[in-house]
């Protein structure tokens, strides 16, 4: 199979396994009923992802990958500390909140073996905190930006950022939020951190 048929491929099961994830549940979702889904062989998802675990995990790894790719563009060491946040925090907050996030920290919760949610922190909060911490640090360093560390600064960011909007996503008691209520969230996090850490 030539390689972008397999990506075309791979798109259309994790589409199929997202769909059924947010109708049913992780529990509820076995890997017979996404091949179905997505008019693929049983065998070939055992095949690529190994079993269930394995491909929610390269789901997770996967919406991980464009929001990490989105982010490491707005970093840049050429723009100013501040405006690099302004900029990557839209980006964070419409991720953490969108279907495909929720669905999978739903069914991270549903999960037993607690790999999935190990997987969730390592491609998700692993992997971007260091790059949130990295841009403060830059702050700090420039006296851009006064905090006790760049770690602690980072911290911050990511609370008044999204405080319990992911947790009410997760539990259903918040709708996923619109592009313009995400842009105004972020705007105000990021009033709130200018008063907290401007220099």
């Amino acid at each position: 199979m030539q390689e972008d048929t397999k990506t075309r491929r791979q798109a259309e099961i994790e589409t199929a396994a997202y769909e059924l994830l947010r109708d049913r549940g992780y529990r509820s979702t076995s890997m017979l009923d996404i091949a179905k889904a997505a008019k693929a062989s049983n065998e070939t998802l055992y095949r690529w992802y190994g079993d269930k675990n394995g491909l929610f995990k390269t789901m997770v790894e996967s919406n991980a990958r464009a929001t990490k790719a989105a982010l490491d563009a707005a970093i840049r060491d050429d723009v100013d500390p501040l405006e690099t946040l302004t900029h990557a925090a839209p980006i964070l907050l419409s991720m953490l909140l969108g279907d495909k996030a929720i669905s999978l920290n739903r069914a991270a919760a549903a999960d037993e073996s607690r790999e999935l949610g190990a997987t969730i922190a390592a491609a998700g909060r692993d992997s971007v905190f260091p790059l949130i911490e990295k841009v403060i640090g830059r702050g700090l360093e420039t006296a851009a930006l006064a905090a006790p560390s760049a770690g602690v600064a980072a911290e911050w960011f990511l609370s008044l950022l999204i405080g319990d909007l992911q947790i009410r996503r997760v539990n259903r008691t918040l709708p996923e939020p619109s592009g313009e209520h995400i842009r105004a969230r972020a705007a105000d996090a990021m009033s709130a951190f200018k008063k907290l850490c401007g220099a």
